[in-house]
Parts: C-alpha cells; sequence; structure tokens
C-alpha cells in the first residue's frame, strides 16, 4: 500500500507537486551555501592568524568536494532508482536498494577516512598548501576526517528522503546541521580556542546529527521505505546499477576541482592574480546561481522516477516540459542580468575599482550562453530521472572533461587576447554539449514516451 506521498507522485498536479517539491530543495541548497560562508567568515576572525587560517582551509576544500562527491555516487543513483522501483509498485526492491547503497555509504566512509589519513598530508601539498598555511590545512582535514562517515550518510541517504517525496523533511535536515554548526563554530573556535580545530569538530558534529536526523527518519513510522537489516547485505545486482547511474553527478562534482585549477593556473600566465580574482567572483556568482536549477532538478527528479517506473508516459512528459519551462526561464533571467547588468554581481565581491571592470567584461564572455543552461540542467537530470546511466554518464563527461578543459588551454593559443580566450571556453563548450544533449535527449525522449505506450496499450489489452 502506497503512503500519501507515493499516491501525490502518481496523481497530484504535476504544477503543484514540482513546487511543493523544488521549493524545500532550493531552499536547502541556499541553506547549506550560506551556513559554509558562515563557517569560512568564523575562520577568517580567528585573531593574527584568521587570513592564513582561512586560506589554509581553503587548501582542503577540493578534498571535501571529492568526499561529497561519493556520497552523489551511491545517492543519486540508488535515489532515483528506488523511486523507479516505487512507481512499479515494487516496495521490495526500493528497500533492497536503500539497504544496500546504506552498507556501501558505510563502506565507502571507512575506506575514504583510512585515505585521507593516511595520505591527507600529500594530498594537501598537492592542492597548494604553502608553508604558512599548511598547518591549519591538516589540523582542519584530520579532524573532518573522521566524520567523514557523518557525512556520507548524512548526504546520501538524505535524497532517499527525497525520492519519496518528503521534501520538506529532507530540507530539515539540512537545516538542522546548519543551525547547530553555526551555533558550535564560535563556541569551538572562540570559546574554547580551538581555532580551526573547532571548526572542523563543529561540522563534523553537526553532520553527525544531520545522519542521525536521517536514520532515525529511514527506520521510523513515518517513512515509506525503510533501512532493514534483512537488505544490508550488498547484493551487487542491486548495488551496481545504483553505482553506474550514480558515475554522472559524481563526475561532476568531483571534477570542479580540476577544472577550478585549470582556469586559475591559465588565467595566472596570461593575465596575473586580478584575472584568477575575477574568475574567483565569477565562479561564486556561478555557484550561487545554479542553486535553484539544482533545486528545481532535485524536486523534479522523484516526480519523473516515479511515474517512469509506474508506466505514465503523459506525466513523466508533463513534468519534463514543465521542469524545461521553468529552468528555461529562470537561466535566461540570469543570462539578461549578467550581461546588462554585471555591475550588481561584480560589486558583492569586491569594491577595487580594477577588479570590478575586469570582472564586469570577464562575465559578458564568461556567462555568454548562461541562458541555455535550463536546458542542460534539465535534459541531464532527465535523463538520470529515467536511470539511463551510460548518456548521463557520457554527457557529464563530455561537457568538462572533453571539452571545457582543453578549450582552456587551446583557445590562447590561437586567439589574440589570451584572458579572453580562457573565458571564452565556457561559452564555447556550453554551446556544444546543450547541442548535443538536446539531440540525444530528442531521440531517446521519444523512444522512452513510446516505450511506455506501448507498455500501457499491451497491459490494456492483457486485463
Amino acid at each position: 500500500m502506497k503512503n500519501k506521498q507515493q499516491s501525490e507522485l502518481g496523481t497530484k498536479s504535476i504544477k503543484k507537486l514540482l513546487f511543493s517539491m523544488a521549493v524545500p530543495a532550493i531552499t536547502a541548497q541556499i541553506i547549506n551555501l550560506l551556513y559554509n560562508m558562515v563557517d569560512r567568515m568564523y575562520i577568517g576572525h580567528i585573531p593574527d592568524v584568521g587570513a592564513t587560517a582561512l586560506t589554509g582551509v581553503g587548501v582542503t576544500m577540493p578534498i571535501i568536494m571529492v568526499i561529497s562527491a561519493f556520497a552523489a555516487l551511491v545517492s543519486m543513483g540508488g535515489a532515483p532508482r528506488s523511486s523507479i522501483m516505487m512507481g512499479k509498485g515494487d516496495k521490495d526492491t526500493a528497500e533492497k536498494i536503500l539497504g544496500n547503497c546504506t552498507t556501501a555509504l558505510v563502506l565507502i566512509s571507512i575506506i575514504l577516512t583510512v585515505v585521507v589519513l593516511l595520505f591527507g598530508e600529500n594530498m594537501l601539498m598537492a592542492f597548494g598548501a604553502s608553508q604558512n598555511t599548511f598547518k591549519y590545512a591538516l589540523d582542519y582535514l584530520k579532524i573532518y576526517a573522521y566524520g567523514t562517515l557523518f557525512v556520507q550518510l548524512a548526504l546520501g541517504l538524505n535524497a532517499f528522503i527525497t525520492a519519496q517525496g518528503f521534501a520538506k523533511t529532507s530540507m530539515l535536515t539540512v537545516l538542522v546541521g546548519a543551525i547547530l554548526n553555526i551555533i558550535l563554530d564560535p563556541i569551538f573556535i572562540f570559546g574554547f580556542n580551538m581555532g580551526v580545530k573547532g571548526a572542523a569538530l563543529a561540522t563534523i558534529i553537526s553532520q553527525g546529527v544531520s545522519a542521525l536526523w536521517v536514520i532515525k527518519f529511514l527506520t521510523g513510522d513515518k517513512t515509506f521505505l525503510k533501512i532493514k537489516r534483512k537488505y544490508l547485505k550488498i547484493d551487487f545486482k542491486v548495488l551496481l546499477p545504483c553505482i553506474a547511474l550514480g558515475l554522472a553527478p559524481f563526475i561532476m562534482q568531483s571534477t570542479e576541482s580540476i577544472l577550478a585549477v585549470s582556469f586559475n593556473t591559465s588565467l595566472l600566465k596570461h593575465g596575473g592574480d586580478l584575472s584568477v580574482g575575477a574568475m574567483t567572483i565569477l565562479s561564486s556568482v556561478m555557484q550561487f546561481s545554479m542553486l535553484p536549477l539544482v533545486g528545481l532538478t532535485q524536486g523534479a527528479t522523484p516526480i519523473i522516477s516515479f511515474n517512469y517506473g509506474s508506466g505514465n508516459g503523459t506525466r513523466v512528459k508533463e513534468a519534463f516540459l514543465l521542469l524545461l519551462k521553468a529552468s528555461l526561464s529562470y537561466s535566461i533571467g540570469l543570462w539578461a542580468i549578467a550581461m546588462f547588468f554585471p555591475q550588481v554581481f561584480a560589486g558583492i565581491f569586491s569594491k577595487e575599482a580594477e577588479l570590478i571592470d575586469i570582472t564586469i567584461k570577464a562575465m559578458r564572455i564568461y556567462m555568454a550562453a548562461s541562458l541555455l543552461f535550463g536546458i542542460q540542467v534539465s535534459c541531464q537530470q532527465t535523463f538520470i530521472a529515467l536511470g539511463k546511466a551510460k548518456v548521463s554518464v557520457f554527457l557529464a563527461v563530455l561537457r568538462k572533461i572533453i571539452l571545457l578543459i582543453p578549450l582552456i588551454y587551446i583557445l590562447p593559443l590561437f586567439l589574440e587576447n589570451k584572458v579572453n580566450a580562457v573565458f571564452l571556453a565556457e561559452p564555447i563548450a556550453d554551446m556544444i554539449a546543450v547541442t548535443i544533449t538536446g539531440i540525444m535527449f530528442a531521440t531517446q525522449f521519444k523512444r522512452v514516451l513510446k516505450k511506455l505506450e506501448t507498455e500501457r496499450e499491451s497491459n490494456a489489452m492483457a486485463c
């Protein structure tokens, strides 16, 4: 028997459903970003060493991003597959997926903890820690490593709450951790005089509480899918398809640090520190402005997956088209602000006239194709929602690894203005990626809808 959330995924108005799912998801994204910013603000205000400590913690970010990406590897493939199984009415398989993914998250956490503790120093040196910042980076990373299990469970299992339609509960998971972290930060950093160690301790305690919140919910009475002991044993027939589907979000998240290094090294070579500063502002704007798109896709994924599993092609199509319209409307609005009022963004991050001037010029190049983001994000996430692992992985690799990173280094060889050439890599990669994604989606989505229609007609004839 399906609970209220499951019934609504298959029957409630798509518009109302997407709104009710997307708003908490967007809110959770913003909360998460804001509390990370507050965390860094506290560190930056540590007496005498704040700036150095903040830089040191910044060096750990690529490693932390990879740790988070492993949670996505398991959950962002497992959660859509569990929604598809719920749509098919196969609760047992959906719970097997949840159980297998829970065990996988625990095993990955153990491996990551050991790797970071053993090789963390070498990793930090590779990511640019200096003699001055190394101590702070290592102090933060060592304590954070011990909380890897909490991070994996909080991030990974929360996706299974959203997959069932409990968007508000999923948002509260983030909110509980964020509020606790903001409260504990000043207590540990300044009250106990622990510095960056205090910031790391506050983070892992907060993530630990979030993890307990998630586990309590997924073993309680309100959830449709429960974590059950009998499904915790790894079954590779269940787990491997989840991992395959999760490869796309894993690649997208884990390559962010590589992309940042590529942009910064190329810009430093051709334009110096100001160009790197402009890129820092642009990446910050991009990160924040993408949150609504991420929230929209997170809200739409359970709707598309559930109705795909239940064989309702009409609702799958309606959900995708609404997601596309909403995402495209947002990305066009974002593009318009970036093109006509770039100073709005640039002025938030700096008051230095020269840096603002460079940033304004760079933004008009860098975000020239940002109006297409809505198409790219909607199609790519829908592939994941439909369980199309191979296509999802290809598209994830295409934009960043095949197109963008090579273009960052190739374009300056052919264009006179080397700095503009680096920034130009972004819109060129976007346009090519969107074109290929759109063509692939148009052909494959038609096949999916046709298949669902054929199956529905066969079932009707059988009845």
